[in-house]
C-alpha cells in the first residue's frame, strides 16, 4: 500500500548548492539554492528568486559559481540560505567564509567548500527564477581526491537537503556499480 502526499517539491537526494556571485562593486555574495541539478550536457539549472541579490548579481555579471555543500560546513550552508545579502551585505564574512576569483569566470570560489562548478549564464527566467548556466570548469580541493586523482565522496562528505524532514543528510555508502550491475538481468 502507498500513501499519497499530493503535489510536493520532494526529491531525493536534493543537493545543497551554494551559488556565488559578485555584486556591481566586486563584493562576493553567496546563497543556498534550494532546488537545482544538472540541466543538460555541460549545464546546471538552479532556481533563484528574482528578489534575491544573487539574481541581480548574476544578471549583471553573467557568471556564477556553484559549490556543493559538505558536512564540515552545514552551519555555513544554512546561514547563507537564511540570511539575505539585501539585508546583511557582509554575510560571507559573518559566516567565516573566504573567497578568491574563479579561474574561468568572473565569480567567487568559496575556499571552504571543496568542490566548485564555474558557470557562464545561459538563461534566466524572471517569472520562475529558473537559471541555467554553462559549466566551464569543475575544481576540487586536493584534500577530497583519492590516490588516482578522482573525487572521493568519503573524504568530501557532500550533503543533501531532506525536504520532508527539513534536515541536511550526509551521502552514504556505495550500494552498487553504475552501468554494470543491471547487466545481471540480461
Amino acid at each position: 500500500m502507498r500513501k499519497n502526499f499530493g503535489v510536493q517539491t520532494w526529491l531525493y537526494p536534493m543537493p545543497v548548492l551554494i551559488v556565488g556571485t559578485y555584486d556591481e562593486a566586486g563584493v562576493p555574495d553567496a546563497m543556498n539554492a534550494a532546488w537545482g541539478g544538472i540541466h543538460d550536457t555541460n549545464q546546471i539549472g538552479v532556481c533563484i528568486d528574482p528578489g534575491h541579490k544573487t539574481a541581480k548579481n548574476l544578471l549583471a555579471g553573467k557568471a556564477f559559481t556553484v559549490s556543493i555543500g559538505d558536512a564540515a560546513h552545514v552551519v555555513e550552508c544554512d546561514f547563507v540560505g537564511i540570511v539575505s545579502a539585501n539585508e546583511l551585505p557582509g554575510k560571507l564574512e559573518q559566516a567565516g567564509l573566504h573567497t578568491h576569483k574563479a579561474e574561468f569566470v568572473d565569480a567567487p570560489v568559496i575556499e571552504e567548500f571543496p568542490m566548485t562548478l564555474e558557470c557562464r549564464l545561459v538563461s534566466y527566467d524572471p517569472e520562475t527564477g529558473c537559471t541555467v548556466g554553462e559549466i566551464v570548469n569543475v575544481s576540487a580541493d586536493e584534500r577530497i581526491l583519492d590516490t588516482t586523482g578522482k573525487i572521493d565522496p568519503a573524504a568530501f562528505e557532500p550533503i543533501t537537503f531532506d525536504p520532508v524532514n527539513h534536515v541536511y543528510r550526509k551521502l552514504g555508502e556505495v550500494v552498487g556499480t553504475a552501468f554494470r550491475d543491471g547487466r545481471k538481468l540480461r
